[in-house]
């Protein structure tokens, strides 16, 4: 059974920085697509970002130029780090983990940006 445990959420200012880390259990990590969405009370969970490999990432225009999504398949660990953060980036982040039609998620962790 794959578990996916985030961590690295938390508060931080506006134009701040923040890296989340997403760790993968249970299966072969190299076989599975990841990726990070969010959502804010009231909303809809979106898309921040994916990546299948190194070579093959995708991001939301919302955090283009911004957000870095990264994967170490020796540490079995995929990562968004977070640059110019705005206060319309707080929400609950979570981690999904995917191959074929099977998905799995994360518990989701809190990224608040406030001054």
């Amino acid at each position: 059974q794959v578990q996916l445990v985030e961590s690295g959420g938390g508060l931080v200012q506006p134009g701040g920085s923040l890296r989340l880390s997403c760790a993968f259990s249970g299966s072969i990590f190299s076989s599975y697509a990841m990726g990070w969405y969010r959502q804010a009370p009231g909303k809809e969970r979106e898309l921040v970002a994916t990546i299948r490999n190194s070579a093959y990432t995708n991001y939301a225009g919302s955090v283009l130029d911004r957000f870095t999504i990264s994967r170490d398949n020796a540490k079995n660990t995929v990562y968004l780090q977070m640059n110019s953060l705005k206060p319309e980036d707080t929400a609950v982040y979570y981690c999904k983990s995917w191959r074929g039609g099977l998905d799995y998620w994360g518990q989701g962790t809190q990224v608040t940006v406030s001054s």
